[in-house]
């Protein structure tokens, strides 16, 4: 993997020198790309290929992200992120049809995922068989599906053959979560690649991640983590019917 990390770096350089960009590396080499540069989505993609953990912006805070159905990547993003094996990451993917093949979804309307979704919200459902990773949330036969409105990513899941990506915040479990790079510089070394797009967000509001939503039974929702978009998601829920679980 270390030879593979050097040959992306190698690629990478070559490539900001031809176009005269400016780029960091960090102290463990690894490469720090702008979302906008035409090498990003490559470089991104490659990673994700070899199994690699790579940082991210998505439209709450920086993720981390790797191949949901890859047994060594998924264990590699827990390790990184300090995180206990059963407590469950989302899945992020490219559109509803997506999110249809990999999460159990047929009682919900293409109008109220439209109506959801792009945006910083994770609904969480039961899974399908096409998640087959059995170190993806091993305890729970449900997954978190996002599908975030930040372009770098829905371009990246794109590229990605309309697969799912496992994603996370880009922090050690239990600290703050990330707004910039910089933040959770300290994971750099352990990343394949890290994806800037500068501070995302302008308040600290932002950190709050994303609504996390429980829709698994039909014709009633849960709230799993209030998150950024708390007011307006329990009013889509309002308009369409869907009862509040715990108030019953």
């Amino acid at each position: 993997m270390r030879l593979l990390q050097t040959q992306l770096l190698r690629l990478f350089q070559a490539h900001l020198r031809s176009t005269r960009m400016q780029h960091q590396v960090s102290e463990a080499r690894t490469p720090v790309c702008p979302v906008g540069d035409e090498a990003a989505l490559q470089l991104a993609r490659q990673c994700l290929l070899s199994g690699q953990v790579i940082g991210l912006p998505t439209d709450t805070v920086y993720g981390l992200a790797c191949d949901a159905n890859n047994e060594s990547a998924i264990q590699r993003l827990y390790e990184i992120k300090g995180r206990d094996e059963h407590k469950p990451v989302a899945i992020c993917v490219h559109n509803t049809a997506a999110l249809r093949r990999f999460g159990q979804a047929a009682h919900l309307s293409d109008e109220l995922l439209t109506r959801l979704l792009p945006g910083p919200l994770t609904i969480v459902i039961e899974r399908t068989p096409q998640l087959s990773n059995r170190f993806l949330n091993p305890s729970t036969s449900k997954i978190g599906i996002r599908i975030p409105d930040f372009k770098f990513m829905r371009d990246l899941c794109a590229v990605w053959q309309d697969q799912p990506l496992a994603l996370t915040s880009a922090n050690r479990s239990s600290a703050p979560s990330s707004l910039q790079v910089s933040e959770f510089r300290s994971l750099w070394p352990q990343l394949g690649a890290v994806f800037d797009a500068g501070r995302i967000g302008l308040t600290e509001e932002r950190r709050l991640a994303s609504t996390v939503i429980d829709l698994a039974t039909p014709g009633f929702f849960e709230v799993v983590r209030a998150g950024v978009a708390l007011k307006q998601t329990i009013s889509v829920m309002e308009e369409f019917g869907i009862q509040e679980r715990n108030m019953l």
